[in-house]
């Protein structure tokens, strides 16, 4: 009979594929200053907002030595994740991401979709010089376009369970003309993998777009729906779930970040089914993406995780960069 046997969490940033002189030397702050943020609050503001309340550390926040130890803390627990997912020797690797206009657009934004397709193109890297622009053709292909292997099989059988579970799905068989796999997944096979990819079956959940982003308890829901219908798949088969995304940007909360690994260590279904929304805006809303692997994972035990407060500016804009291991 197939088997959970592993979960996984990973952060999918740029800045993991940054070096640490990008860090130091301020790649990202222009976008930054230029995108649009949201505070602790949820409330839609500016860089110059964030920076006028900065708190009186800020500066020793993002001090050179600290952002290149804190590089070479993710560096290290990336490398450990890559070690557990090779040695789960799994079948099929489940995961669960959001996409941004990478192979959907706002002509259709399923809120929940399965790709069943053989197998998933990602993308030749393109022309890059400035280093935010190379930290991002880091997560594509160098020379061709590439097929990964999916695990086509398992993927109907998800479609029907989840949808006999009152799950309404959309249900890829294939990427549109012109489209690849979006950077939650492409991160999984460019960092987490080896030569030999397991196959994958991408679950996508609109955790960015509203106006039909899938609530936290539906995303819990879901994962436990989703942990019933891999041990009724027929046949022997070890198979991983995996997170990709998260956790708090383009602000860091370490407050929350904390508290929803503190969540996963106590197995808090009630904090992951009521996680207040406006905690789940802007980059922070792929923390759903972790509430549908907490739901997947409640069988497993948490082994261990990293997390980096990833500041980056002044007004420590960045990313909370965590990694976590589930096994059996």
């Amino acid at each position: 009979m197939a088997r959970l046997i592993a979960g996984f969490g990973t952060s999918h940033s740029p800045m993991l594929a940054a070096r640490a002189e990008d860090w130091v030397e301020g790649a990202f702050l222009g976008r930054d200053k230029a995108r649009q943020l949201v505070d602790f609050d949820g409330v839609p503001c500016r860089y110059d907002d964030i920076l006028a309340r900065a708190p009186a550390d800020a500066a020793a926040r993002i001090a050179p030595d600290l952002l290149r130890k804190r590089h070479a803390d993710i560096l290290t627990a990336i490398s450990r994740l890559h070690g557990d997912i090779a040695r789960a020797e799994l079948d099929a690797l489940i995961v669960i991401g959001d996409d941004q206009e990478e192979m959907f657009d706002h002509t259709n934004m399923p809120s929940i979709g399965i790709y069943h397709g053989a197998s998933i193109p990602n993308a030749k890297a393109g022309p890059a010089a400035a280093p935010l622009d190379m930290a991002r053709m880091r997560f594509q292909e160098e020379g061709a376009d590439r097929d990964y292997p999916c695990h086509a099989p398992l993927a109907r059988h998800l479609i029907d369970a989840l949808q006999d579970s009152g799950f309404d799905l959309s249900a890829m068989a294939r990427v549109a003309p012109g489209k690849t796999e979006g950077h939650a997944v492409s991160f999984v096979h460019k960092f987490l993998m080896g030569d030999v990819p397991v196959p994958v079956v991408p679950l996508f959940l609109n955790a960015y777009y509203p106006p039909n982003q899938p609530s936290p308890a539906r995303c819990f829901a879901l994962g436990q729906a989703l942990a019933q219908a891999i041990e009724a798949f027929r046949g022997e088969a070890r198979i991983g779930v995996l997170a990709s995304g998260g956790l708090s940007h383009f602000v860091v909360d370490e407050a929350f970040d904390h508290a929803v690994i503190a969540a996963l260590r106590s197995r808090d279904e009630t904090f992951f089914r009521t996680a207040p929304l406006h905690k789940l805006q802007s980059g922070s809303s792929e923390i759903r993406n972790w509430i549908c692997l907490a739901g997947a994972v409640g069988a497993l035990a948490l082994d261990w995780v990293s997390y980096t407060p990833g500041y980056r500016t002044p007004a420590l804009t960045g990313t909370g960069l965590c990694f976590a291991s589930f096994q059996r």
